[in-house]
């Protein structure tokens, strides 16, 4: 192959490169162009002036000026490396153009490589964003080995990626120009010497033949842009101008002075070294560093002062090791006493050792003890040079923890696992996520963390993009000055390059420049009216001068205001200087507020043709709440001058002074527009009202983060509205994040002197009284207002009266957030006064502080207070709540505060902190608005954890790209090749574990893999169909990791939900009720995909359900069979049922609270332990699931027939029913305790996005839930009915009947039916072939004591022992039907009939169903092979544990509570109350009542009388409960007007009667109650014996 022919191939590669990244040939030609043109005017005028002068340049003319490469991110890992060829035009210096040049083409740039303990080699998969898909396919050349041919090739799949993607933003210290070292320790240039002629420049063969007039500023401009990505100049030196161009027009008359003012900006503390390029009108580009930003090098530096307070060498801090967290000081009181069984295993000794613990035994001393049977000599060993591991986890216990303060060993206790711990001594076990000596050293910078991270295409123009468009605006002002002829062709061009300069800097047109344009007359591109209308005037050329010199200023007055505004690598002056400006208080500063606004910039054209009248509403807020009334400017139509923009150019006042302002008022600016009315005649047109709609928003604070008063020319970028949300976070960033937004000039005024708001001191005295010194109504008005809990509903009477009695409520510490929100103002005169009031208020608990740290408190001294409280929060605790303190990040006013340093110095010192944060920030990165805030957030963490931890987050990040990708394919494929596509799929995750030899999961990083089980992996049958994957454990002594990886599903719902129900569970375990809870991890990795910890052990209540075939969900015995079943012994079963009871109603207090809905019977699970609990809660808070315009979930919450089965112990009410009952009603008082907790942690996340968590409407439904306003007594009796409701709703099963069947059509063939009474699958190989069957008797069952069981004798081949099994007639029936569902009719003998007329229990009737069900079993078992020896017949007829039983034992399904011995008539439960001259009497429940004389049970009612009663005026009475001699009441009866003192004298006579026909009642017990026992004031609860009716007269 000839030189040529590889030659046009490398650069067809290089255009399929560039077209791949968005860079048409086209373009690239167009750009070209343009400086070919000036090459070859440069030529003919060197030609004119000189023409002695050869061909030939000088050498030096000839030198390409030397471009440092820009950095590179390399993987750390082993990548395939080639050249991706560079086609000319892109890297590029005009010398090339020249005859005699230097052949010599230049190298594309590739990435600068830091070494090892720089950021920048670590993966782009923390990137994981859209344009990664792009970048996947392509490979980069190593600049190690060039020619790739000691490259380690990664396995086929693998996707590399190139080197010369551009960092987001350049250093902040400028790189040495030198390539062979570098003083930045974060960058090591690695250069290459290998050449490419594919850039050499052929002016005879590769001269685009595009003429002067073809040329097409606008599309160069965006060719320009495009290339920013390959152009940048990360050197620090002056960008050279090109040795070909013109010569420089001699210097104007206008010289730039000092900048007017209003561009003014401070500069950074921090000094740089800059570079500079003198450009021919005596202004210079100076390189700057990404920490030009004041605000961004003032937070570099906290973080340097942060992390120096945190050293590697502190052990303390810096372990490497995830801690094993604990549990609170309540949890560990209650567990003390407890002993722990706890199993060592250790490289010492063979055998595992076996412990058994009390639960206050330190973990140094349990190693003690173990290290007494491995060493011989104690004496010289130290207890802390060993650690103790979690089997099966990456966690590590601390020696100073108790055991019964551990987590694990709690999850352990209440699932009765084996607490299994590894020995291993410290300086064995791996500790690469702990910070290094490098590190430390490592100075702070977020530029390198935030190219690590999702971003959109940097926007900013690159410094030397834009010296070439202002070379080009230079030639062009040239050629019109010196124009004698042609003056409009030369005024377009000129006009033209403006216009390409403007477009590049965000297409704004500042008013100076078009007041520089209107002084020329019309051309093409620019047809607004305000233009010289006599062009004569130009043909005088110091006319022109005057036009140049003064476009010129405006020209570089927008570069100036282009560079303070966005993040670009340049500036126009040295910002090494700083002028001293008088400081005034802002407290002291009397004038008005106001500001002018010029124009709205970058108008879509579709604006223009769908609106007209656009105005703007500028409004002052604070927390939320307007400081005065908006103020609107004049409606103004689309104008055309360079670009579409809207031209207001108005003041705008605020009824304000400056001394009225906050510290954090922040000024927010609405564009408004009316609808243009559809086509129609104009008087419709007249008659349509027109809609006035909101087109976008930006706010930002009137004082900076040094609170300084804003001043000088601001461009804001809008965020767009968007239409039905109402979150109550606004970002105080404008939109420069979108390459389209519409962009606001506005220009505040610049006083003589820095308006600074200092923090005042708080004031001296502030006064505290009793509550109890107000007078009565006062307390009853102040209660009410405290009851609400929350400021959200505060009316302005409320507030008031909080505000004027605010002495009077110190003493209840949670009241602080109602006061504060309660201040009339918060200018700097009204501070002392606050700051004095949140000095003196009692210490709020670190749960009551989350209340400040909403976005309606942005005062800064505030939230410090608050984040100053919460320093007592434990590590464990702090994790509980980390996603609200993530969410309150967007409150901060900037970008430093309390929080942040609070947040970092947490994850500095623990690694699941750390972890847990990382992905919050991460997954926050998808909020447009703060993106920017988390972007810098995540960084800063970034920089703080060390590289160990870096590397990690990559690997994380890697893994969740892959299942995230093969999670989409298996979702994508048909449903019958899933199974293949998500196997091929798999295979792509076998490579990267044997790249990476371990990889911690997202969902907790104590879950360390190293491999995945493809042939255990498969997917579910629902919408997103997600994976079920089971990762191999690198502990070998774990079990496999099986967890959820969902794609297309939005977690943070789920996330938010579990977290609450887990802060629930906490707090009933500190108040000493341990509601048995299953609290699993779920946690969001992306917008739409995350992961859930899959349960072991559980089954969903439709699979339980459909055992009884498709319409068990209606029947009641599937629950208790299913549990009897798993738990044959009568011990395991009862436990099991108290599992139940007390999760069941955890379940149902915590679903109802937050209104999950869509309970089905798939969304709930059970334990084969009896730990009921729910998943998938895609709808809360009230969102019910619909049904056209019915919704699904009709019931209160999920409590069916079946449930309650098992908690009576069969279809009829128990005392054990009281129980559950009360336990609902308690659960649901000691969270109702903590409803301000709640409703701040909602709160909290009203702007984190979830549609369904948006409004204060969503928080009132958790409020009215939760009715704080209730007393105990009340809210019991409103649970009660809630209780009832939901057991008596048809819907509900209704609704899992209806699920039942939708279900069936995603069955598959693999799910073979199972009986329901059978634990286990048992096969003829298993268990011996049978060789006869024969059923010998009946027997009578204990259910009911009506039920028969035949007895079968069950003989097998090679056993001589006959086997005999009891199975009733119902399960025999369950056999067949569960046969039908395999085998055809034909193939199965005929099953007696089910239905029989008269008595089904009979005797006679079993006598003869005997002999039909031996007809039925011979035939069975002499059928065909496949059906006699199928697992369903050997599983019938294999013994169950009640088989064993030398006697007929009761069901366990049917065993019931029943009352105390001795007690013949029964018992009822009172709560008596007596107060404010009222006596309450709650009946509760009545226990073990009689059935009346026919056998049936009762339907009983309590009637009340209050002795002595002569004329019967006292009667209370409850309503009647149907059928039960256990019924359950909670109504409560009020006796009003008894004095005090009568109470010893007073006698309650109840009377419990059973409700009859036509009046007749039977009496089923009374009992007389003296009053001379109760206290005043004290509830008084207990049970009190029923008796006969002669107590009466005894009475």
């Amino acid at each position: 192959m000839s030189a040529a022919q590889t030659e046009k191939e490398n650069s067809e590669a290089g255009w399929a490169c560039l077209e791949a990244l968005g860079l048409s040939q086209k373009e690239l030609v167009l750009a070209e162009a343009l400086q070919m043109e000036y090459d070859a005017l440069s030529r003919l005028k060197q030609d004119k002036s000189d023409p002695q002068s050869g061909p030939a340049e000088s050498p030096a003319s000839s030198q390409t000026r030397s471009e440092t490469p820009p950095a590179s991110i390399e993987r750390p890992r082993p990548t395939p490396r080639q050249t991706v060829p560079t086609p000319p035009g892109l890297l590029r210096d005009s010398s090339l153009n020249q005859p005699g040049a230097s052949q010599t083409a230049q190298l594309p740039p590739a990435r600068v490589s830091p070494f090892q303990g720089g950021y920048l080699t670590e993966s782009l998969y923390i990137l994981d964003s859209p344009e990664l898909t792009k970048l996947k396919d392509y490979s980069s050349s190593s600049p190690a080995d060039p020619a790739g041919s000691n490259s380690e090739v990664l396995p086929k799949g693998f996707p590399t990626f190139p080197d010369d993607s551009p960092p987001a933003i350049p250093p902040r210290n400028p790189i040495p120009a030198s390539s062979s070292g570098s003083e930045n320790p974060f960058l090591t240039v690695h250069g290459s010497t290998m050449s490419h002629n594919i850039n050499l420049y052929t002016p005879d063969a590769d001269q685009p033949k595009v003429t002067s007039g073809e040329l097409n500023y606008d599309i160069i401009n965006d060719s320009l842009a495009r290339l920013n990505s390959s152009r940048r100049d990360q050197s620090g030196k002056p960008v050279a101008r090109s040795k070909t161009l013109p010569p420089q027009v001699p210097p104007r008359t206008y010289v730039p002075g000092p900048k007017s003012n209003r561009n003014q900006r401070r500069v950074s503390a921090d000094p740089v070294t800059l570079g500079s390029r003198m450009n021919g009108f005596g202004y210079e580009l100076f390189q700057v560093s990404e920490e030009r930003d004041e605000e961004v090098a003032a937070f570099c530096h906290m973080l340097d002062v942060l992390r120096s307070a945190y050293p590697h060498s502190d052990r303390s801090k810096n372990a490497g090791f995830v801690w094993s967290p604990s549990v609170g000081p309540e949890e560990l009181h209650q567990a003390l006493g407890v002993s722990v069984k706890v199993t060592v295993i250790s490289s010492h000794f063979r055998e595992p050792l076996t412990f058994t613990c009390d639960g206050s035994s330190t973990v140094d001393l349990l190693i003690y003890q173990t290290l007494c049977y491995a060493q011989d000599d104690l004496d010289h060993v130290d207890v802390d040079d060993y650690l103790l591991k979690v089997c099966g986890h990456d966690e590590y216990l601390r020696n100073s923890q108790t055991l019964a303060g551990l987590e694990c060993v709690q999850q352990c206790l209440k699932f009765d696992w084996d607490v299994r711990l590894i020995l291993t001594r410290r300086s064995s076990d791996n500790t690469e996520l702990s910070r290094t000596k490098d590190d430390d050293k490592t100075a702070s910078t977020l530029n390198h963390g935030i190219l690590l991270q999702e971003r959109p295409i940097k926007q900013t123009v690159t410094r030397e993009a834009l010296t070439l468009l202002l070379d080009t605006f230079h030639n062009e002002a040239e050629s019109f000055l010196l124009s004698e002829v042609e003056l409009p062709l030369h005024v377009e061009r000129l006009v033209q390059s403006v216009k390409a300069l403007c477009s590049s800097l965000a297409a704004v047109e500042t008013p100076d420049v078009t007041s520089a344009l209107s002084q020329l007359p019309a051309c093409p591109c620019r047809l607004q009216p305000k233009v010289l209308k006599d062009a004569s005037v130009l043909a005088v050329r110091e006319n022109r001068e005057k036009v140049v010199e003064k476009l010129t200023a405006a020209i570089l007055d927008l570069v100036e205001l282009y560079c303070s505004t966005f993040n670009a690598n340049f500036h126009t002056t040295p910002q090494s200087h700083c002028s001293t400006v008088p400081v005034q208080e802002a407290g002291r500063v009397a004038s008005v507020l106001s500001f002018s606004v010029y124009a709205a910039h970058r108008i879509p054209i579709t604006w223009a043709a769908s609106y007209e009248g656009f105005f703007l509403s500028c409004s002052l807020t604070h927390g939320g709440a307007e400081l005065c009334a908006p103020q609107h400017t004049s409606k103004q139509a689309v104008s055309k001058y360079l670009f579409h923009l809207v031209v207001w150019d108005q003041r705008v006042c605020f009824p304000v002074q400056i001394n009225q302002l906050p510290r954090e008022t922040q000024l927010m600016v609405t564009l408004y527009a009316s609808s243009l009315p559809p086509p129609g005649g104009v008087e419709e047109k007249g008659k349509q009202r027109r809609s006035i709609e909101a087109l976008g928003w930006v706010t930002m604070p009137l004082f900076n983060f040094r609170h300084v008063l804003t001043c000088g020319r601001k461009l804001l970028g809008l965020w767009p509205s968007t239409p039905g949300r109402s979150g109550n976070a606004h970002s105080s960033s404008p939109n420069f994040s979108q390459p389209d937004s519409v962009i606001l000039q506005v220009d505040f005024p610049t006083l003589s002197f820095e308006a600074h708001f200092s923090t005042p001191p708080a004031a001296d005295f502030c006064p505290q009284y009793d509550f109890s010194r107000l007078d009565a109504i006062s307390q009853i008005q102040l209660q009410d207002v405290l009851h609400k809990k929350a400021f959200f509903w505060l009316t302005a009477e409320d507030k008031r009266l909080l505000w004027e009695k605010k002495a009077f409520c110190q003493a209840e510490s949670a009241a602080l957030p109602l006061v504060l929100a309660s201040a009339p103002c918060w200018q700097w005169a009204c501070l002392p006064d606050i700051y004095a009031l949140l000095k003196q208020w009692a210490c709020l608990g670190h749960l009551d502080a989350l209340g400040l740290l909403h976005a309606s408190f942005p005062d800064q001294e505030l939230r410090r207070t608050a984040v100053q409280w919460m320093e007592s929060i434990s590590d464990p605790e702090l994790l509980d709540f980390l996603p609200q303190l993530v969410q309150a990040l967007k409150y901060e006013c900037y970008l430093d505060s309390s929080l942040v340093r609070f947040l970092l110095r947490r994850a500095i010192g623990d690694v699941r902190i750390a972890h847990y944060l990382f992905w919050l920030l991460k997954d926050n990165l998808q909020d447009t608005q703060f993106y920017a805030r988390y972007q810098h957030l995540l960084a800063a963490l970034l920089c703080c954890v060390g590289r160990g931890l870096r590397d990690e987050f990559d690997r994380q990040c890697w893994l969740v790209s892959i299942l995230a990708k093969v999670a989409q394919n298996v979702r994508d494929a048909t449903p019958s090749s899933r199974q293949n596509v998500l196997r091929e799929g798999l295979e792509e995750m076998k490579q990267f574990f044997s790249v990476n030899s371990s990889c911690r999961l997202p969902l907790n990083p104590a879950l360390l893999v190293r491999g995945i089980n493809i042939q255990s992996c498969s997917f579910f049958n629902s919408n997103a169909v997600p994976l079920k994957l089971s990762f191999q454990n690198l502990d070998p002594l774990g079990d496999n990791v099986n967890v959820i990886f969902k794609s297309g599903d939005d977690l943070r719902q789920d996330m938010l939900t579990l977290q609450v129900i887990r802060i629930m569970n906490k707090i009933w375990i500190q108040e000493g009720l341990d509601m048995r809870m299953v609290i699993f991890k779920c946690f969001s990795t992306g917008r739409g995909r995350g992961m859930v910890e899959m349960i072991p052990q559980a089954d969903t209540l439709r699979k339980i359900q459909v055992e009884h075939g498709v319409t068990g969900s209606f029947k009641d015995r599937p629950l208790a069979d299913w549990l009897q079943k798993h738990n044959p012994a009568d011990e395991q079963y009862d436990k099991a049922v108290e599992n139940f009871i007390y999760s069941c109603a955890g379940c149902c207090v915590a679903t109802y609270i937050l209104g999950i809905c869509d309970r089905h019977n798939d969304n709930i699970m059970l334990k084969t332990s009896g730990h009921m609990f729910h998943i998938d809660f895609g709808k809360f808070l009230g969102h019910a699931q619909m049904f056209g315009n019915i919704k699904r979930d009709r019931a209160p919450f999920v409590f069916t027939s079946d449930m309650a089965y098992v908690i009576n112990g069969g279809d009829k009410p128990s005392s054990r029913f009281h129980d559950f009952v009360d336990l609902c009603c308690e659960a649901y008082n000691l969270i109702r305790k903590h409803t301000h907790l709640f409703l701040n942690l909602l709160g909290l996340m009203l702007s984190c996005g979830i549609p369904e968590l948006s409004d204060i409407d969503d928080l009132k439904y958790v409020y009215d839930a939760l009715r704080p306003h209730e007393s105990e007594a009340d809210a019991t009796m409103y649970f009660t009915r809630l209780i009832e409701s939901s057991l008596g709703s048809v819907a509900t099963k209704l609704n899992f009947f209806i699920h039942n069947l939708a279900q069936m059509k995603f069955a598959s063939a693999e799910d073979r039916p199972t009986l329901s009474f059978a634990p286990r699958v048992h096969t003829a190989k298993s268990d011996g072939v049978i060789r006869n069957l024969y059923i010998c008797r009946h027997v009578r069952t204990a259910s009911s004591g009506k039920g028969y069981a035949f007895v079968v004798k069950v003989e097998r081949e090679g056993q001589q022992e006959v086997q005999l099994v009891q199975r009733t007639f119902e399960e025999f029936h369950e056999l067949h039907s569960k046969l039908r569902l395999v085998f055809p009719s034909s193939k199965l003998p005929s099953f007696p009939n089910r239905f029989v007329i008269g008595r089904s229990r009979g005797e006679a009737v079993a006598d003869r169903r005997k002999d039909e069900l031996n007809g039925y079993v011979w035939h069975l078992i002499h059928a065909a092979p496949d059906v006699s020896q199928c697992d369903l017949v050997y599983t019938f007829f294999h013994p169950l544990p009640r088989d064993e039983r030398p006697a007929p034992s009761s069901s366990k399904a049917e065993i019931s509570w029943t009352p105390v011995s001795g007690k013949e008539l029964g018992e009822v439960k009172l709560s008596i109350c007596y107060r404010s001259d009222k006596l309450f009497i709650m009946v509760m429940h009545i226990r073990g009542l009689q059935p009346l004389q026919d056998g049936t049970d009762p339907d009983p009612y309590v009637k009340l009388y209050l002795l002595p009663d002569p004329q019967k005026t006292s009667k209370r009475k409850t309503k009647a409960a149907r059928r039960t001699c256990n019924p359950t009441y909670n109504e409560m009866l009020v006796y009003e007007r008894i004095p005090r003192g009568d109470l010893d004298q007073r006698v309650i006579h109840l009377r419990v009667l059973g409700d009859g026909a036509f009046w007749d009642n039977t009496l089923l017990g009374e009992t007389f109650i003296p009053l001379k026992k109760l206290v005043p004031g004290q509830h008084w609860v207990d049970w009190h014996q029923l008796g006969g009716a002669s107590q009466d007269s005894a009475h």
